[in-house]
């Protein structure tokens, strides 16, 4: 199928912006109604829209009808919660579907590596429009924790780490990019997900926003960097054999 795709995102499948420093008071994501729902480590998600505007965290294409990850309905009462938060998700002016915040618990960076995965975002999305693509903008303050991103799941030659600073901002196609978050920290992480549609607003405003590949990667001792690579490729091993399918060629739908 044809789709548009921004060239933005050919390279390198991501692209960092300028940090937004705008001051978010927590309880826009705290006081949030929360969802018990897995992905990539010990998450839950709040979402702010949904496929028809309930609290719930499936994708679009459960429902009846059916859609594509695209026209989110926002969700009232959790907008109302976090009006700053729904501002993040709409400036770009593009269209939106999945919009949440994702609560991540402390992890290793073999839990990262483990738990890497790719995003189900085009499903049922029409031919010739938008490929969908993701946002991510961080909420909390992680400067030790960073983002993983990989060309190839089992080649760490192709791994790119961003941080996660508070404002730190990352557009994914999560589809194309194996990605997951080594988050190191006493607290959770919070982070405020968005599903765009690629096109014309999109591109305009990503690069109104300083865009570029060419981050300082989080740097890891080697050593350890290959022993957090073995440790992960065993266990997803053994996950492979307990159900006798590789679960990481299944897209996840979070």
């Amino acid at each position: 199928m044809s789709y548009y795709r921004m060239p933005i995102l050919e390279e390198k499948g991501y692209v960092v912006l300028s940090r937004d420093n705008r001051v978010i008071e927590p309880r826009e994501w705290t006081e949030l109604e929360w969802v018990d729902w897995k992905s990539s480590g010990d998450t839950r998600f709040a979402p702010l829209a949904s496929a028809y505007g309930e609290i719930e965290c499936n994708a679009f294409w459960h429902f009846d009808p059916p859609k594509p990850d695209k026209d989110g309905v926002w969700i009232d009462s959790q907008v109302d919660t976090a009006p700053t938060l729904a501002e993040i998700a709409l400036e770009p002016e593009a269209n939106v579907g999945r919009v949440r915040i994702i609560e991540l618990q402390p992890n290793s960076y073999a839990d990262a590596l483990y738990n890497s995965h790719l995003d189900d975002n085009n499903r049922i999305n029409p031919d010739g429009e938008g490929w969908i693509v993701r946002g991510f903008r961080n909420l909390t303050d992680d400067g030790e924790s960073f983002m993983i991103l990989r060309e190839d799941i089992n080649d760490p030659s192709t791994e790119t780490r961003i941080a996660l600073p508070a404002g730190a901002r990352i557009i994914v196609d999560s589809e194309r990019m194996w990605h997951s978050v080594c988050h190191n920290g006493d607290e959770p992480r919070y982070c405020l997900i968005t599903s765009f549609e690629s096109g014309p607003a999109l591109e305009k405003w990503i690069f109104e926003n300083d865009p570029t590949t060419d981050v300082d990667m989080a740097e890891l001792d080697a050593d350890f960097a290959e022993d957090q690579e073995a440790e992960a490729q065993e266990r997803r091993a053994k996950r492979t054999a307990h159900y006798g399918y590789d679960p990481t060629e299944v897209r996840s739908e979070a």
